[in-house]
């Protein structure tokens, strides 16, 4: 609150307020100037950790004293270490003598919405795993990793992962509105920082679920819960050491990175050696089948680790070559597509395998029947949805046929649900399933849409730079884009050249875009403002670029056909996790019988 006020108020006698603000700069994004330089938002961190400590506290009373006061120990240590930080290294109230008559402005790409929601998002994301990993921690403390333990857990563990997953999903929709390329991922290693924990979260999970549900994967758990939150830490290090050039990462102070390296390498050190010497001891496990819903989500998880490697191989190698002396090396999308697409695409197909496996053990003969049908739809679906779509290549067949595999296993799924319950009538049948059960469908149906997004913009979207005078028009399929001219406007904390595009379709006009080319004064920092006509099926994205001549502009015209389509994947992803918090299992949850002690 008292950095907040420095920042409203102008108070250039804090260093961090004259570095990332500026007087002329709108309130809004004073305020969130606060988490918008590396000292702010290393505070934000240790706020949210707060924030989910004092959760952890008000809903942890129905679990002994001793479970509680291990897993606020754990919290506690952690919040220590990040204290320490800012104290020593990171100290956002440093003063500045004498004060600074003017800011030096917020960096122009920050001043935006999305930096209102978007880093509050990631990071409670980011910093909710902590509850999962003191969970782990404190279970192998005390020697008991039971169903009791992952059912205390996995709510934790899904509302972390939920805002990960809107966290993530701000961000590319940021990156793709605010840059002016077109794009919605790139790779971007701290992009990448982000990808990893959430994968490491999405098999804790399901990981959890097991757990739970049948009392296997007891070590691996707990093993996944560190591992989910050591990455989060490791995103710390990589966009807060300065060993990074990104838009994202702020930091350029060594003994910032070499502060965060040695705690990184403390927690995971003490975790993993605390987990070698209780998990043998404490994490027998049940027994099952090579064909069972078990087996099927420990394959799910084992792809999902192995995608995670996989990026952080191509994240950190870079890194690993320079530290050496060894020169640059640069590892782009070519790579990460080539790897990350083959490992994810089998976890995908059984994502529509694991929910109609029966636990423990199941008869392949049976699977594959309940299966035929999806099967022969996704089959059909590959051939024929691109056909319709205009062009068919075998990517874009099976990104089609991956999602609608997908969506038509959630309806088996259902169906078979409602079929085999024994009240009477569909409607009380579908009002008996859990809530956890349809957060489960919701988040699998938002994974096919993410997938129909994704393949189709990358298969048909359609890019035009070119150069546009007045009177000018582009032809993009249906629709016909005439630029009208630019006219110089004014903003806040910045002049603009503002261009004006009519768009028809069929000869019928559609709308006006305005996209800009802004000058923030403070800072003489150049800025495109991008327009979008949105439509649920398409986009249809305007940059206006560079002048080149009296009356002439570069120009930068998408067609993105059902690119809003990767964004609602995942707000349905988010909201399935929440809705499977929901569940009033976790509303009501007791102190459970205690499970026998095994000898230590």
């Amino acid at each position: 609150a008292a950095l907040t006020c420095a920042f409203v108020q102008n108070d250039f006698s804090v260093l961090y307020v004259a570095q990332h603000s500026n007087s002329m700069l709108p309130t809004v994004y004073r305020v969130t100037a606060v988490w918008g330089g590396h000292e702010g938002s290393i505070l934000l961190w240790v706020l949210i950790l707060a924030g989910w400590t004092l959760a952890v506290t008000i809903f942890s009373r129905q679990q002994d004293d001793a479970t509680v006061a291990r897993l606020l120990g754990v919290m506690g240590l952690v919040s220590c270490g990040f204290l320490l930080f800012t104290l020593l290294t990171s100290n956002p109230f440093a003063r500045l003598f004498p004060a600074a008559p003017d800011g030096q402005d917020l960096t122009p790409l920050l001043q935006d919405p999305g930096m209102v929601i978007h880093p509050p998002m990631l990071y409670m994301g980011y910093v909710g795993f902590v509850v999962a990993f003191a969970f782990a921690v404190a279970a192998l403390i005390d020697g008991r990793l039971d169903a009791s333990w992952a059912r205390w857990s996995r709510p934790w563990t899904t509302v972390a992962w939920s805002f990960l997953t809107f966290g993530i999903a701000l961000g590319s929709f940021w990156a793709y509105y605010e840059l002016g390329w077109g794009g919605w991922w790139f790779w971007d290693p701290v992009e990448n920082a982000s990808l990893m924990p959430w994968l490491a979260g999405t098999a804790l999970m399901h990981s959890l679920a097991v757990t739970e549900k049948r009392g296997a994967f007891r070590s691996w758990t707990a093993l996944l819960a560190i591992i989910a939150f050591s990455l989060s830490l490791l995103g710390t290090f990589l966009v807060r050491s300065g060993v990074l050039s990104s838009v994202h990462a702020f930091a350029s102070d060594p003994k910032r990175g070499v502060f965060i390296l040695a705690f990184l390498a403390l927690v995971i050190g003490a975790s993993l050696a605390l987990f070698a010497w209780r998990a043998p001891k404490v994490g027998r496990s049940a027994e099952f089948g090579m064909v069972s819903r078990e087996s099927m989500l420990l394959a799910n998880n084992m792809l999902l680790l192995v995608a995670c490697a996989a990026v952080m191989l191509g994240t950190l190698y870079p890194l690993l070559i320079d530290a050496l002396g060894l020169g640059k090396l640069s590892v782009g999308p070519p790579y990460f597509e080539a790897v990350f697409v083959p490992i994810i695409a089998p976890a995908l197909f059984l994502m529509g395998v694991g929910p109609l496996t029966r636990w423990r053990r199941a008869n392949f003969l049976d699977v594959a029947h309940k299966l035929r049908w999806a099967l022969g739809v996704s089959a059909v679906s590959a051939v024929l949805a691109p056909l319709a779509l205009g062009r068919w290549t075998p990517l874009i067949g099976f990104g089609l046929m991956l999602a609608t595999w997908i969506a038509s296993t959630c309806l088996l799924n259902l169906a078979d649900r409602i079929r085999s319950h024994p009240l009477k009538g569909w409607t009380a049948r579908l009002a008996a399933q859990s809530g956890s059960y349809y957060g489960m469908l919701m988040a699998h149906f938002g994974v096919a849409v993410f997938i129909v997004g994704v393949t189709i913009v990358g298969g048909y979207a359609v890019e035009r730079d070119v150069r546009m005078a007045p009177g000018d028009t582009l032809t993009l399929g249906a629709y016909v884009v005439r630029f009208d001219g630019v006219r110089e406007v004014r903003g806040p904390n910045y002049l603009a050249a503002r261009g004006t595009l009519d768009i028809t379709r069929n000869g019928r006009p559609l709308t006006v875009l305005s996209p800009e080319r802004r000058l923030y004064t403070a800072s003489n920092t150049p800025m495109t403002e991008t327009a979008i006509y949105r439509h649920l099926t398409r986009d249809l994205y305007v940059s206006l670029g560079e002048p080149l001549g009296p009356d002439a502009w570069s120009m930068r015209v998408y067609y993105k056909p059902f690119v809003g389509w990767i964004w609602g994947g995942c707000l349905l992803m988010a909201l399935g996790g929440l809705l499977a918090v929901a569940d009033r299992r976790y509303r009501s949850l007791h102190r459970t019988a205690q499970e026998p002690r095994p000898v230590p």
